[in-house]
């Protein structure tokens, strides 16, 4: 299989500079344009490919080397593009900043290289008039493998300011694509965490990005954009599917594919609880279940046969009082986990199942009290399951991303979920029952074998 789809990577020399804005706006306009647009963020940001499914009406997905391997790369980013007329991949922090001591991985400039993909550098000139010049130099010949093809001017200050900076790059050999000015109005409120979640701000996040998109209309050249990803180079090898990679190896050697079944998936979904990739579903789907999602701000019980429940990643500590008060559905969640069946809960989903968060009485699944904390908690893990559960035999290694400002004082009655290698040794999580709950978010492609092993392990309805 050849992936040719036409593809674009927007990354900076830095973050702060403008991706998200530049990114997402490209997104929206050429999806006017009535192109089919795939959306990708490299890393393990959840927040992000929120803004990027409103650009274009198409799920935002995920590309990160640390979590997947390297060799993911191409085949979940021709997954999400396939059938698409361009794609459009935001990078992650600067160019060439990856995992913390490992090189280049997850960066931004390897998974160009992966995907043979040109790179447009969106650079923040406001503070600086020639300098730009070496500055593009610099970022455009540090790597000869990874092509720097363009720059977008970013937070441009006036006609004069624009002038200067594209003199200056005159004589770079790297085209100015765009010059975009200071422009307040499509910033995006942020907090603790970084973005607000478009699921907590849907009406405004469709005016922000719609006037990203009229920035970006106006300021940069779309056709040029266009025919830039029109020459990504031709990729070979087959998209990732999740009915392929989930399926089991029998004795005589044959791929045995999970049977499509009754037993239902309950995922929590919501303004709480905005954080999963969308392989997670596909695969659990692949596997034999009926994926529901259900908002705990709002819904009372769980979904009718619920065998098993997903919590993911979120925000559950700006909504404590509204968890809190939903004690309905908090006494259902506890009855489906102290009755044995299985429940996978990341980080927000650890918090919703502690015995409280911030004084506010949570589901009590796990002897745990948990609170804010001052000090962000943030980086890659490579962890080992030291206890078998419903994800995962004891021995199982997998790569995992913890992003958090909560810290949890444990009870008793739980054993730990994973052994941590850095940044220092450690055990984290909680295996009780059917329960595994831990702070560190992964990414089931990696390890497809934890959903078929889930869903095994689910009540039928």
């Amino acid at each position: 299989m050849v992936i040719s789809v036409p593809r674009l990577v927007i990354a900076a020399p830095s973050s702060g500079s403008g991706k998200t804005t530049v990114a997402t706006g490209l997104m929206a306009a050429f999806a006017s344009r009535g192109l089919a647009v795939s959306p990708h963020k490299v890393g393990p940001d959840y927040i992000d490919p929120g803004y990027h499914a409103l650009a274009t009406g198409r799920v935002g997905r995920n590309l990160d080397a640390y979590l997947c391997g390297t060799e993911l790369i191409a085949p979940l980013f021709a997954h999400g593009a396939r059938g698409c007329d361009l794609a459009i991949v935001e990078g992650v922090m600067g160019l060439y900043d990856g995992a913390a001591g490992e090189g280049e991985l997850a960066s931004t400039a390897q998974v160009a290289k992966v995907l043979r993909a040109p790179v447009v550098l969106v650079v923040d000139a406001s503070s600086q008039s020639r300098s730009v010049a070496a500055l593009v130099h610099g970022f455009a010949s540090w790597d000869p493998e990874v092509r720097v093809a363009g720059v977008i001017l970013n937070k441009v200050g006036s006609e004069r300011h624009e002038s200067m900076l594209r003199e200056a790059l005159d004589a770079s050999g790297v085209p100015v694509l765009g010059a975009l000015r200071r422009a307040p109005q499509v910033d995006t409120p942020s907090r603790h965490l970084g973005l607000v979640p478009v699921a907590e701000r849907r009406a405004d996040a469709l005016d922000a990005v719609a006037a990203m998109a009229e920035q970006v209309r106006r300021g940069c050249d779309l056709d040029a954009l266009f025919a830039l990803a029109r020459g990504a180079g031709e990729l070979a090898g087959a998209a990732w599917d999740a009915a392929d990679v989930v399926a089991a190896r029998t004795p005589d050697g044959l791929k045995d594919r999970a049977p499509a079944g009754a037993k239902r998936v309950a995922v929590a979904g919501g303004a709480a609880f905005t954080f999963s990739y969308a392989e997670h579903a596909e695969l659990l789907t692949a596997a034999g279940a009926e994926v529901v999602t259900f908002d705990p701000l709002r819904d009372e019980q769980l979904p009718d046969g619920t065998g098993g429940l997903v919590i993911g990643g979120g925000f559950p500590e700006v909504y404590a009082p509204e968890l809190s008060a939903n004690e309905p559905l908090r006494k259902a969640v506890a009855e489906l986990a102290f009755g044995g069946a299985p429940v996978a809960a990341e980080c927000a989903g650890l918090l919703y199942l502690s015995r409280e968060l911030d004084g506010q009485p949570m589901c009590g699944v796990l002897d745990v009290s948990a609170g804010m904390s001052e000090r962000l908690t943030l980086g890659y893990r490579d962890a080992v399951a030291v206890s078998d559960s419903v994800l995962a035999v004891a021995g199982t290694r997998m790569r995992g991303h913890e992003f958090h400002r909560t810290l949890v004082e444990p009870g008793a009655g739980a054993a730990p979920a994973w052994g941590v290698r850095a940044p220092q040794r450690r055990v984290e999580g909680f295996v009780q029952q059917g329960v595994h709950a831990s702070y560190v978010h992964t990414h089931w492609a990696s390890q497809p074998g934890v959903a078929r092993r889930f869903v095994e392990r689910c009540r039928t309805s």
